[in-house]
């Protein structure tokens, strides 16, 4: 049995949780913000958006640099979002508590670099939501085994490192094994899909399965994010009506 996850955070009266599993959520990346700007890029969004998607890149795991503990500290102050850490890392292990204390609400980590156990077992410890990630290489077969100890399976529809490049259908498969075992073992488990999320990728992804779409460029890169964060909801929203 999985323990309790931490309560909803409240932030200027405002409090979110991660909502019910299997439900549609839209999460921006604020990979694709500006990060000059990065407060009034996360209003925007924050009454349309579900999520806040915070990329956090190593420049080992992947060949990029980002935000860590400190920037997820400040944007807490001003966002009530459930935030959606997806730590892109060789050793999450020394962070996973400082993400914790600056307010993620859950973290993600990489099938890819090993000890998937003992790493959901401390972000169980902090009292943070699990969640694992496989690259777009990434067979099902690596996720399987621990479907039923996290909350949330990240399927990369791009190789992880940089915004804005394009959607790879053909992880389309592997998003479709995962819903299927999730589905078959009633399992509590949100489906993430993360890269090159639009209006036109989105009911693919979620006719496959996947409940949680996290879009950067096509949001952050429109003139109206909040009106983007609408239309793609209405885009995956349509395809899960009538399935």
């Amino acid at each position: 049995m999985r323990p309790a996850t931490a309560a909803p955070r409240s932030v200027s009266g405002v409090t979110t949780g991660p909502g019910a599993f299997g439900a549609l959520k839209i999460a921006p990346s604020v990979l694709s913000a500006d990060f000059g700007a990065l407060a009034e890029a996360v209003g925007e969004v924050s009454t349309t958006a579900d999520w806040l998607h915070v990329d956090v890149m190593d420049g080992h795991f992947v060949p990029n640099l980002t935000i860590g503990p400190p920037v997820v500290a400040s944007l807490r102050a001003h966002s009530g979002l459930y935030f959606d850490c997806h730590l892109m890392m060789t050793n999450p292990e020394k962070y996973l508590e400082a993400f914790r204390d600056a307010g993620a609400d859950g973290c993600t980590v990489h099938v890819e670099i090993g000890g998937t156990e003992d790493l959901v077992d401390e972000m169980r410890r902090l009292g943070l939501r699990a969640g694992l990630a496989a690259n777009p290489d990434t067979p099902f077969e690596a996720i399987e085994p621990h479907l039923g100890r996290v909350d949330l399976v990240l399927c990369m529809t791009v190789f992880p490192g940089f915004g804005g490049q394009s959607f790879m259908p053909e992880v389309m498969d592997k998003v479709r094994r995962v819903r299927r075992a999730v589905d078959a073992g009633r399992l509590p488990l949100d489906l993430e899909v993360d890269g090159g999320i639009d209006e036109e990728t989105a009911p693919v992804a979620a006719g496959a399965g996947a409940n949680v779409l996290v879009a950067g460029s096509a949001v952050f890169g429109h003139d109206h994010p909040w009106a983007a964060v609408q239309a793609i909801r209405r885009a995956a929203g349509g395809v899960i009506a009538g399935s």
